[in-house]
């Protein structure tokens, strides 16, 4: 998992990507749809017991999945209590793949950040085997590999080096890539994530707005997928995952 502080130091660097030069995002699908893995309308009054709180807390809510960030600041040890650290809602799938599409209806109701994350829980070479992700806030989509950027264990354990600062930015370039957008709170958004070979491709309402291309977004098996939300509140519907080819 990862604290809040590290999410907002990662989303610090990313930002200063929005100036850079950005690459070109394909017009075509870079995925070719195979067979469905997986889908969900989140009818009735709880999550399928195939879903997993990675953190709390999520429910279904008129039809909806709502996510609602309550880790939402650090809390120091205390009484025998261990410390913990802010975080936002995640709620998990467990679904390998290597190359997918994620489709899923996605509406901000005061969240910050609402996002799709890859994992692999067997890989040790970064935290909690983070792999990447998409993130997509009401002004922006960034696509961030996080094998090889910000969650490998040795750049994670630079962050609190201040003389390593300069080294830990040097390696984190090219990582991840932020991309403009406007979203408004309250509407629905059909987001499709699409993951083939060492490149993601984001679109929204069948836009494509993000595209990045980064070693780690290669992984080959991508374990679990999660529903990630910061702040209060973000609402998911509708979600359907697919093996993948590339769209040649």
């Amino acid at each position: 998992m990862r604290p809040l502080a590290s999410t907002t130091a990662a989303l610090a660097f990313a930002a200063t990507c929005i100036a850079a030069d950005l690459p070109n995002i394909p017009a075509e699908p870079i995925a070719k749809k195979q067979e469905l893995l997986f889908s969900d309308d989140f009818q009735g009054t709880e999550p399928a017991s195939v879903w997993h709180k990675v953190v709390a807390t999520f429910s279904v809510e008129n039809g909806a999945l709502k996510g609602t960030q309550t880790r939402d600041k650090d809390v120091p040890a205390a009484d025998g209590k261990p410390a913990v650290k802010a975080h936002a809602a995640v709620h998990g799938l467990e679904i390998p793949t290597k190359d997918s599409v994620v489709e899923v209806k996605i509406r901000f109701e005061g969240a910050s950040m609402i996002d799709v994350e890859f994992d692999d829980r067997k890989f040790n070479g970064s935290q909690y085997g983070h792999i990447c992700r998409a993130q997509v806030r009401l002004n922006g989509i960034t696509i961030t590999d996080e094998k090889e950027g910000g969650q490998r264990w040795d750049i994670r354990n630079m962050a609190d080096d201040p003389t390593r600062a300069q080294e830990r930015a040097n390696l984190l370039k090219g990582r991840s890539a932020t991309f403009p957008a406007t979203l408004e709170k309250g509407k629905w958004y059909t987001l499709v994530v699409e993951t083939v070979g060492d490149a993601m491709r984001v679109s929204i309402d069948g836009k494509a707005l993000a595209y990045h291309r980064s070693p780690g977004i290669a992984h080959e098996t991508k374990s679990k997928i999660e529903l990630g939300v910061a702040g209060k509140d973000g609402f998911f519907d509708d979600i359907k995952v697919w093996n993948a080819a590339p769209n040649k």
